[in-house]
């Protein structure tokens, strides 16, 4: 990090930025939110149909990032031991001894496909992880690598044969990520993307690896970190964090329908989030200040999975986002 400018640094995040969109075409959100994810420290919860490119847009920024990489396929049959890995016995010359084989989870950046369907003891397992950066085996304790993030997925429509993450643990995400499908142009982009990389493919990568760009180093994201930790919030910016989140506790204060909506509100973990993110997006906006587009542009993500709606909203079909837009319409601006 040292002898890196700040100009560097965002010309170096803005690269990777780019090369991912390169890859991610009409996901433009998508990757965005995964650098917000990566410079703030968080894990995110991305969920949506199959062939969406969840899986894509992590391998793109791994990829693209000087870090390790590791995909774990969540099953109903998975144990803990098979995520953070477990202690083997090694026969030597001079005796046996125990020791630790590192599981998948002491990666970098580590893809948890289809977490819901694994069972409450393997979530627990990757919890310890993404919240205390640590794993607990045989009653030891292996710290995790300073850089490192969890992106997991779910799909909103198999829910046969799933174990749906409790509140407690949907709490721990930084962000909760809905991914769409992309326009009907960007489609056509994807098809030509995906048929021109077939074709190179096909024609073999020997001489393609050469005009591969070098990764962007680890020491650009711990700079950029240290940027936004140094961002200004005013505390106007402050008190309007504080009460977006405290409309979720108390929501018949602001208005009938949040009353009828809104059973649980979000916990204090919500507003720490909101100013993480908020940081993050005015750092990737080239600002030194954040204002309340920021807070607006990433609120939805912050406390979609931090609502528990009513039984009356499920049946009104009034969606997370919905409330959401209610809250941000009824809090007013700074």
């Amino acid at each position: 990090m040292e002898g890196m400018t700040e100009h560097g640094t965002r010309a170096q995040i803005e690269a990777l930025r780019a090369r991912m969109g390169e890859a991610i075409i009409g996901q433009r959100e998508v990757v965005e939110r995964l650098l917000i994810g990566l410079l703030a420290n968080g894990n995110l919860l991305v969920e949506g149909l199959p062939g969406l490119a969840k899986t894509r847009a992590i391998k793109a920024l791994a990829r693209n990032l000087e870090c390790d990489f590791s995909r774990i396929q969540f099953t109903p049959d998975l144990l803990p031991s098979d995520v953070t890995g477990t202690e083997v016995y090694f026969q030597g010359e001079g005796g046996g001894a125990f020791r630790f084989e590192a599981g998948p989870i002491f990666a970098n950046l580590v893809l948890a496909d289809e977490i819901n369907r694994a069972p409450a003891k393997v979530q627990a397992a990757l919890l310890e992880a993404m919240e205390e950066r640590q794993v607990t085996v045989a009653g030891t304790t292996h710290k995790m690598e300073p850089l490192f993030m969890v992106m997991a997925t779910q799909n909103p429509i198999e829910q046969e044969g799933t174990y749906p993450l409790p509140e407690a643990q949907m709490d721990r995400f930084l962000m909760h990520v809905n991914i769409t499908y992309p326009p009907v142009e960007d489609e056509v982009e994807v098809i030509r993307l995906v048929r021109a990389e077939e074709i190179a493919a096909q024609a073999g990568a020997g001489n393609a690896a050469s005009e591969v760009p070098a990764p962007i180093p680890q020491e650009a994201v711990f700079a950029a970190r240290g940027e936004i930790a140094a961002l200004r919030v005013a505390p106007e910016m402050e008190r309007y964090i504080a009460d977006l989140v405290n409309a979720t506790r108390v929501p018949a204060a602001f208005g009938d329908d949040l009353k009828r909506w809104i059973e649980v509100g979000a916990s204090p973990r919500a507003s720490l989030a909101l100013d993480k993110c908020g940081r993050t997006h005015a750092w990737l906006s080239g600002r030194d200040y954040v204002d309340p587009e920021d807070i607006r542009a990433v609120v939805a993500d912050v406390l979609r999975h931090r609502l528990g709606l009513s039984y009356e909203a499920q049946g009104e079909g009034v969606s997370p986002d919905a409330v959401v837009a209610e809250i941000i319409r009824q809090v007013a601006l700074p």
